[in-house]
């Protein structure tokens, strides 16, 4: 989708562009580790959906926090992020998504003997981490789309709060989800164990660790 939207904006006016920016920041809280690790900062904090929603909101303001402060200076210069630093940001996500999903397993177990553990600032710092593992290929995209740097800056500045967006709307969906009256006997039961078990094989996996 990423791609046949990008291409939508390709020598296509400037507004159409900022349209097409978003889209795909609307769709960016969708893309696998994201979902995987908002999804589990829902389930060990185990809190309502306004709850959630704060969590989401932090979350996508570090993520759109980190591609604007960075993603901006590598437009204006045409640059890209250095290898070994996007490998270890995308590394540092993989080791997150690990904790993350021990948290909920953790919880699980000892429901009696676990507080609430996620904050704001625990929230902003996982976005922050995604947003610089995340924010090479946005700036790739975008400056691959479109020929201008102030053109590309544009549309960063729309897709980056687009983002901050969807994902405080993904968490908000799914902790609605989780409280309905048909999901709460087989939530404890069933859900936890299965999405801490899902996300310890995707952190190993996001890693490089398996």
């Amino acid at each position: 989708m990423d791609a046949w939207l990008s291409d939508l904006s390709q020598g296509a006016p400037l507004l159409v562009a900022l349209a097409v920016a978003f889209l795909l920041g609307l769709r960016h809280a969708t893309d696998p580790d994201h979902l995987v690790a908002v999804t589990s900062l829902v389930v060990a904090d185990d809190g309502g959906v306004r709850g959630a929603t704060r969590l989401g909101a932090w979350w996508g303001a570090g993520h759109a926090g980190t591609l604007l402060a960075v993603g901006l200076p590598l437009i204006a210069l045409k640059g890209e992020l250095p290898g070994w630093l996007e490998r270890g940001a995308e590394t540092a996500v993989g080791v997150v998504i690990l904790l993350l999903a021990a948290r909920v397993i953790v919880r699980w177990l000892r429901p009696a003997h676990t507080h609430r553990i996620r904050t704001r600032s625990q929230a902003l710092g996982i976005g922050m981490l995604h947003g610089l593992a995340g924010t090479g290929a946005v700036v790739v995209l975008l400056i691959a789309a479109l020929p201008g740097r102030l053109e590309a800056a544009a549309a960063l500045a729309v897709f980056a709060p687009m983002s901050m967006v969807s994902m405080a709307a993904c968490t908000s969906a799914f902790a609605w989800a989780l409280t309905r009256p048909a999901i709460v006997p087989v939530y404890r039961v069933v859900l936890m164990p299965a999405m801490g078990a899902f996300g310890l094989l995707f952190g190993l996996w996001y890693a490089g660790i398996t």
